[in-house]
């Protein structure tokens, strides 16, 4: 499994979401009690950009602009809709200060 740095911790504070481009394509990263969670950028609903929704660092959900879709950044499940499929996860790690992350999802 190939990672990719994508920034530095200082780029995606406590509480924060951040997008980064892959090679195989956006993905969001959420900072959540210092885990990194990193998630496909795109809504399964309609394709909207899930970074451009509300991050809730207490509950781990990013609910989507567009039309209210929630996820659970973690296992990329909806927890409410209309979306009804899951978006895809990444592993992301912590490297001397850095994020990386698969280039590849999870499964």
């Amino acid at each position: 499994m190939d990672f990719v740095r994508v920034g530095s911790l200082a780029e995606i504070p406590e509480g924060e979401m951040r997008a980064f481009d892959l090679p195989s394509g956006r993905i969001a990263v959420a900072h959540v009690e210092a885990r990194m969670f990193a998630f496909a950028d795109e809504c399964t609903h309609a394709g909207c950009a899930l970074s451009d929704g509300d991050f809730d660092d207490r509950a781990a959900t990013v609910t989507c602009a567009c039309h209210g879709s929630v996820f659970d950044v973690e296992t990329g499940e909806p927890v409410e809709g209309p979306a009804q499929d899951p978006v895809a996860v990444h592993r992301a790690r912590l490297v001397d200060g850095w994020v990386e992350v698969a280039d590849q999802p999870i499964g």
